[in-house]
């Protein structure tokens, strides 16, 4: 498999959300390992373009502007799909992996004219897509079922799983400068706190955050809170605390500071997958660990989670606390004041 297309063109397609693009990165990375001279493209949401610069197995990078969807502009809906599928064909790909197959994903492998396609599906009335079609496995974490099907399709096996997330030297620039802006510095033990989740069912408390926040200042470490562009006036209390807020700062700026971190929390949401990618302690807080899953990936210790019975909002604040102390003496940061 790995001759067939070893100097070829290779599409990858995930059209999700920032987490479910960050899960396919152990994926693109064994597609990479094994067909080392194909030329890989990916393409993906345009507001999530960004993150890709962050994947070092990526050649290029495509992007379908669904913000022309949400306008309800049929004339630049269309627009918009025919300029992609122009795109699709010219490039005449010989391989194209959908990792999403979704029934619009589905279609774009079809129409692509690429004489392989392999998909991971949900239902067996989208299979028609694909000539290597695999049922996705919903017991699996997400970075398990997409090297799943890798595995299935094209006999594709890591003999070492790379989850390896690199941010750019010149963000890593914008984010020193962030942090001394705000006469934070970057060598110092830091916490960043990612309190909101994409989901309001799966967001801890935020008074809770403010507590852990609230005790790891007092006992000296930096404290910055991240967030969508959303999430800016929900996280005015945290301002009004006197923590520093990063609402909005572009994806690859909020790659860059939870990069100087030294311990990330939060629940699941996509930064903190970024940041288990990026080798940084993470605590994440979760209702549950059972089947299917989304830990920090190849960490199920990170991951904080209630009795059985009980809801994850029930978690004390000292819980949290204790986890984090655990976490910085696991890293050797020993010199925090009251430790």
């Amino acid at each position: 498999m790995a001759d067939t297309f070893k100097n070829q063109r290779i599409l990858l397609m995930r059209l999700g959300g920032f987490g479910d693009v960050l899960m396919t990165l152990p994926a693109v990375n064994l597609v990479r390992a094994t067909f080392p001279a194909a030329r890989i493209t990916y393409l993906v949401y345009k507001e999530f373009s960004a993150l890709l610069e962050g994947f070092r197995s990526v050649d290029e990078v495509l992007t379908l502007d669904r913000a022309r969807y949400r306008h309800r502009n049929p004339v630049a809906i269309v627009a918009e799909i025919l300029s992609l599928l122009r795109q699709l064909v010219r490039k005449r790909f010989d391989l194209v992996v959908d990792f999403q197959g979704f029934g619009e994903t589905g279609l774009l492998a079809r129409l692509s004219g690429a004489p392989e396609r392999w998909g991971s599906v949900f239902r067996a009335s989208r299979a028609w897509a694909y000539t290597r079609p695999v049922t996705r496995n919903a017991q699996l974490h997400p970075v398990e079922y997409h090297l799943d099907l890798l595995r299935q399709a094209g006999g594709l096996a890591a003999s070492g799983l790379h989850n390896e997330f690199l941010v750019p030297e010149r963000t890593m620039d914008e984010a020193r400068q962030f942090f001394l802006e705000r006469n934070l510095h970057p060598g110092r033990p830091t916490l960043f706190i990612q309190p909101f989740t994409g989901s309001a069912h799966k967001n801890w408390p935020l008074e809770n955050y403010l507590a852990v926040a609230q005790n790891w200042s007092n006992r000296g470490l930096q404290v910055i809170f991240g967030g969508g562009p959303g999430e800016r006036a929900a996280l005015e209390p945290v301002r009004q605390a006197g923590f520093f807020v990063a609402a909005g700062a572009p994806v690859l700026l909020s790659a860059g500071l939870v990069n100087l971190a030294t311990v990330v929390l939060g629940g699941d949401t996509g930064l903190l997958h970024l940041a288990v990618a990026m080798d940084k302690r993470v605590i994440m807080i979760l209702g549950s660990l059972e089947s299917g899953a989304c830990y920090p990936f190849g960490h199920r210790e990170w991951a904080i989670t209630p009795p059985k019975g009980s809801s994850f909002r029930a978690i004390a604040p000292e819980v949290v606390i204790g986890a984090c102390e655990g976490a910085l003496t696991e890293i050797g940061r020993t010199a925090i004041s009251g430790r």
